[in-house]
C-alpha cells in the first residue's frame, strides 16, 4: 500500500502587508504549526508511518516554507519537486490539474505528499477522499493540516482513496 498525504500551507502574512501573493512569509503562528506537522512527520506511529514520500510542492513561498519547517530534512520525504504551476493565486487550479502535476513525479510506487492551496487542496480532497472529513463537508481546508489517503500501486488517478490519517495542528 501507498500514500497520498496531502497538506494546506500553514498561515502566511496577509496581502496587506504590501507582499505579492505568491511572496507572502508564514507567520509565526504558522511556522509554530509547521513544528508540529514536523513532529507528527518524523514520528513512525503518526504521519511518519505514511512515508517516505515524493513530494509536490508549490513554487509560492508559504508552501515552500511550510515544505521547509515541516518536512525537510527527515526521512517522511525522499524527494522534493516544487512547481509554479499548482500555485492557484493567479488562475484557478483544479482538482484535476493536482492529478496531473502528481502523475507527473509519481513513479507509481512511491508514497506522495502534496503541499499547496485551498481551495485546490480541498477540491482535490473532495474528488478523492472516502470518507470526507466532517471539517471539509462545510468549511475549508485547515491551514498546515495533513489528510493521509491510501491510493493502489500504479498510475495515480481520479479513484476514491480511502481516507486512513488526519493530523491537524491546533492554532
Amino acid at each position: 500500500m501507498r500514500y497520498l498525504t496531502i497538506v494546506r500551507h500553514a498561515e502566511a502574512q496577509n496581502q496587506r502587508t504590501g507582499l505579492d501573493d505568491f511572496d507572502r512569509v508564514l507567520t509565526p503562528t504558522g511556522r509554530a504549526t509547521c513544528e508540529r506537522l514536523r513532529e507528527w512527520a518524523t514520528d513512525p506511529l503518526a504521519l511518519g508511518a505514511y512515508g517516505p514520500t515524493t513530494a509536490l510542492v508549490s513554487g509560492a513561498q508559504r508552501t515552500r516554507e511550510t515544505y521547509a519547517t515541516a518536512f525537510a530534512g527527515t526521512s517522511f520525504v525522499r524527494a522534493l519537486v516544487t512547481s509554479d504551476a499548482i500555485y492557484n493565486g493567479r488562475r484557478d487550479v483544479g482538482a484535476d490539474e493536482l492529478i496531473k502535476a502528481l502523475t507527473d513525479v509519481d513513479d507509481g510506487e512511491q508514497s506522495l505528499l502534496l503541499v499547496a492551496h485551498n481551495p485546490s487542496v480541498r477540491d482535490l480532497m473532495v474528488e478523492l477522499a472516502t470518507p470526507l472529513p466532517d471539517e471539509l463537508t462545510s468549511g475549508t481546508f485547515p491551514l498546515a493540516g495533513a489528510y493521509v489517503l491510501a491510493v493502489a500501486e500504479g498510475p495515480l488517478g481520479l479513484d476514491r482513496c480511502e481516507l486512513v490519517g488526519s493530523f491537524v495542528p491546533s492554532a
